[in-house]
């Protein structure tokens, strides 16, 4: 909602126009070839309306039985959420199995921090502590997305929680959120952990730079720990964030996995559900 995302790949909302983002639905007509009558569809750039015109460049043919019909994962754990969440833990994790990693996943109970957990812990992971704001959150993954642990942030103090529930040390760290709580995880991280830079959500309303500047005791922790990320440094401390669609070449074999962890259960997905375009854009 800012005048400038910070994101050349992606525009602000325009006053007057409508919102849009990810969306699936059906063809009812058609003029593009690729694309016939009963199509199911995708794209990043859904216009929130319940019918549209739309470029058929723009939209991407999905095949049904990838979600066992279940079509909303085309925009979750089998869609661009869970490409990010793959893509980051394979590209920036660095898990090796045997090694009794431990990961820490901020915005744990998010879209896309929910499949990384599960993720890590199938790539062998041996601890998965998860960060989010409620017990609700925290119970659901721990007893259904099976996080060893969880951390609810607003209650105490969040680097004495860390010390406890990672005694070890954290080895990877997928971040969803920046901020303080990043800070303290960074904190406790071992000589040769890895940093997999996602989303700094507790800074998107600030007016700094995106992404924003880090402390100088984070960036003290990073150097002289070694510890690799998407981080560089120069005299503006300026970080490159993980994106997804600089991978466009894995997407397809991606998918395929995601479908298939899906499909047989190894990886669990939870859904907020609002029924009613009249109802979009409100709190749930």
């Amino acid at each position: 909602m800012n005048d400038d995302t910070g994101a050349d790949y992606l525009l602000p909302w325009r006053l007057e126009e409508p919102v849009d983002g990810g969306g699936v639905g059906i063809v009812k007509a058609s003029k593009n070839e690729a694309l016939s009558v009963g199509s199911i569809v995708t794209s990043f750039n859904w216009r929130w309306q319940t019918f549209d015109v739309m470029n058929g460049s723009l939209l991407h043919k999905v095949n049904p039985e990838m979600v066992n019909g279940h079509l909303s994962y085309f925009l979750g754990a089998v869609g661009m959420p869970g490409l990010t969440a793959l893509l980051g833990v394979r590209e920036k994790g660095h898990v090796t199995p045997g090694t009794n990693q431990t990961m820490v996943v901020s915005g744990a109970a998010g879209a896309c921090g929910s499949i990384a957990g599960q993720i890590g812990r199938l790539d062998g992971c041996e601890k998965v502590v998860g960060i989010c704001g409620s017990d609700q959150k925290c119970q659901a993954l721990v007893t259904e997305l099976g996080f060893t642990s969880a951390i609810n942030y607003k209650k105490g103090d969040i680097s004495s929680a860390l010390k406890e529930h990672c005694p070890k040390g954290i080895d990877i760290y997928f971040d969803n959120v920046g901020g303080p709580i990043s800070d303290a995880v960074i904190s406790q991280m071992n000589t040769g952990g890895h940093v997999i830079l996602c989303g700094q959500i507790s800074q998107y309303n600030k007016d700094v730079p995106y992404p924003p500047p880090l402390s100088e005791d984070t960036q003290d922790s990073l150097r002289f720990k070694n510890i690799t990320s998407n981080f560089s440094y120069n005299k503006s401390v300026h970080r490159e964030r993980f994106v997804v669609l600089n991978y466009m070449e894995k997407h397809k074999e991606g998918l395929l996995q995601l479908s298939h962890w899906v499909k047989t259960g190894q990886i669990k997905v939870l859904e907020t559900v609002v029924n009613g375009i009249e109802n979009m854009g409100g709190e749930s």
